[in-house]
């Protein structure tokens, strides 16, 4: 069951974030009961609000291999909306 939720999460983050938002507590205790923070990753960078909130609830924090989970989801987002970015532009000179 794990893998399940770790496929889904990495093929469709934003299904996993309403999923996790809806039936537990995940995001609550990691972003501490602020609802503006994950609201804004769902838009615009999914990959990090759910390794933000594996490193917070698994790892008690930042730090040591969760920064590197994090800055990997970062990059990830990042990859993710300039190679939409660059297709984009792939396109218009056709």
């Amino acid at each position: 069951m794990p893998c399940l939720v770790a496929a889904i999460a990495f093929f469709f983050p934003r299904l996993a974030i309403i999923l996790i938002a809806i039936f537990s507590d995940y995001l609550g205790r990691a972003f501490s009961g602020e609802w503006l923070w994950p609201v804004l990753g769902f838009f615009f960078m999914p990959y990090t609000v759910l390794a933000y909130a594996f490193a917070q609830n698994a790892g008690g924090g930042v730090h040591g291999l969760y920064l590197v989970l994090v800055i990997v989801a970062v990059l990830l987002d990042l990859g993710v909306i300039g190679g939409g970015a660059d297709s984009s532009r792939k396109w218009l000179k056709e």
